[in-house]
């Protein structure tokens, strides 16, 4: 495991859902990289602290009914947004990103395809320590 300068996320926490396992290969991949705190959504589930959504898109541009669901009950710790997609569905590529930041006014900080090359994963890395940044 190689972590990036011994960078903790102190403030942020990940909330994750997945169903074909892109998305949870991705956090794995992300969590190799720096030690953050990470929760894998489940029916239920209420987040008391302030968090970034990583989900990803179903059928033809939809958002999973899971994550639905769990936005209904702790949308209002929603700080941002990133989801995976397959770019074969053009403009419906993670479009579920699009969908979550218009309904909860967050940003979108990654569209990834499938589980994420590194660059993605850099990238992430970079926006969730901006944003860990602003709630410290």
């Amino acid at each position: 495991m190689t972590m990036e300068c011994g960078y903790i996320m102190n403030n942020i926490l990940i909330a994750y859902d997945t169903k074909t396992g892109n998305v949870q290969r991705f956090i794995d991949k992300v969590k190799n990289k720096i030690n953050l705190k990470t929760i894998k959504i489940y029916n239920g589930l209420m987040l008391q602290q302030h968090f970034i959504l990583v989900t990803y898109t179903t059928g033809f541009g939809q958002i999973p009914e899971t994550t639905k669901n769990f936005l209904e009950k702790n949308n209002h710790n929603l700080v941002a947004i990133a989801a995976s997609g397959n770019m074969n569905w053009g403009i419906n590529f993670a479009i579920s990103a699009d969908k979550i930041a218009e309904k909860y006014k967050v940003p979108i900080i990654l569209k990834f395809e499938l589980s994420g090359t590194n660059n993605d994963v850099q990238k992430f890395i970079e926006e969730v320590k901006k944003i860990d940044n602003l709630y410290s």
